[in-house]
């Protein structure tokens, strides 16, 4: 009797109602199933985010591939790295000649060298002053850039943004536009107005320029704003002057906004042709960025090893600072 009041309940109709134990276990199973939770939107969520994801890593690939084969390249001799991209070096201008004898007709893009080698680097650091000279260049040229544009900008910022007034918005629309316009543009004015002072051929030709340049000036400015004019005011009836405004205010707030700014224009000025081509006629005076234009074939692989040297400040900076440049770009409402 007992064994057929088991077999009567009816399994798949469904649980019994005076059972609470299989209740509970049905409603676990339910639970279980990720299927019956997920809703349509989430499904198509997790969809989209999955092809976002996979885009971005192959854009992240394609975009660090450039700085991965210099690095690896530089540890190739130079035999090797003329005998993977001898189709490349028989294509630039110049290079086609009945006296030369490529080994390969296409490009070989190797990641792991088939003898690594320093020597490279050893010349470059010892064997020829050359690069270093360079190197000192551009840290003499760009470090006074950054820091005197930052203080420069840093004044010209909070003036502003505390004081409205009409010609006040005139002049800020005036910064706007020579900051929409290209360098090559002001790169004539610039030339005519240094050889008028004398400057030309020497490193006051770039600084000065620089210093005075409009983009920290926009930056900090959008990051004044922000400050709640409460603060400026409570400062004023406690007594504080201007300079005590600025500098335990105002600056302290836009913390940020420097380090970001300080990023942004160690990487621009790091990396300028144009400016040092044009106004440093010398080639002693010229900083790395410049030179490195200039190597020819046959030291592709100390090009390889001085191009790695010159990414490392820069590099570095970047990855210190990240955190602060996402904020500070964020924060002042830049797109």
């Amino acid at each position: 009797m007992k064994d057929q009041t088991i077999r009567d309940v009816p399994v798949n109709k469904g649980v019994p109602a005076d059972v609470p134990f299989a209740r509970s276990a049905a409603r676990r199973t339910v639970r279980m199933n990720p299927f019956h939770t997920m809703t349509r939107s989430r499904i198509t969520y997790n969809i989209s985010m999955t092809v976002f994801f996979i885009i971005a890593s192959v854009v992240a690939v394609f975009s660090l591939m450039p700085i991965v084969l210099t690095i690896l390249n530089s540890f190739m001799s130079t035999k090797e790295i003329t005998t993977n991209y001898s189709a490349v070096f028989g294509s630039l201008a110049g290079s086609a000649s009945d006296t030369k004898t490529y080994l390969a007709t296409e490009a070989h893009l190797k990641l792991i060298p088939e003898m690594a080698s320093i020597e490279q680097y050893a010349t470059v650091l010892f064997k020829s002053p050359t690069y270093l000279i360079k190197f000192w260049n551009s840290v003499s040229l760009v470090t006074p850039i950054v820091a005197f544009q930052m203080v420069v900008g840093s004044f010209a910022a909070y003036s502003f943004a505390c004081y409205r007034r009409k010609r006040r918005e005139i002049l800020f629309f005036s910064y706007i536009i020579l900051m929409l316009m290209p360098f090559q543009v002001t790169l004539v004015p610039n030339y005519i107005i240094a050889q008028q002072l004398g400057i030309l051929n020497t490193p006051s030709a770039i600084i000065l320029p620089g210093i005075f340049s409009t983009f920290s000036v926009f930056l900090l400015s959008k990051y004044m704003r922000q400050i709640p004019s409460s603060y400026i005011e409570a400062a004023k009836l406690d007594g504080a002057g201007e300079w005590h405004i600025f500098t335990r205010i105002c600056l302290p707030m836009c913390r940020s906004a420097l380090y970001a700014m300080g990023i942004l224009l160690f990487i621009d000025y790091w990396n300028m042709v144009e400016q040092p081509l044009i106004l440093l006629t010398d080639p002693d005076k010229q900083p790395l960025s410049v030179f490195l234009s200039e190597i020819n074939s046959g030291e592709v692989g100390i090009a390889f090893a001085a191009s790695f040297i010159f990414m490392i400040p820069p590099l570095l900076i970047f990855l210190n600072g990240e955190q602060y440049l996402i904020e500070g770009i964020s924060r002042s409402g830049i797109k």
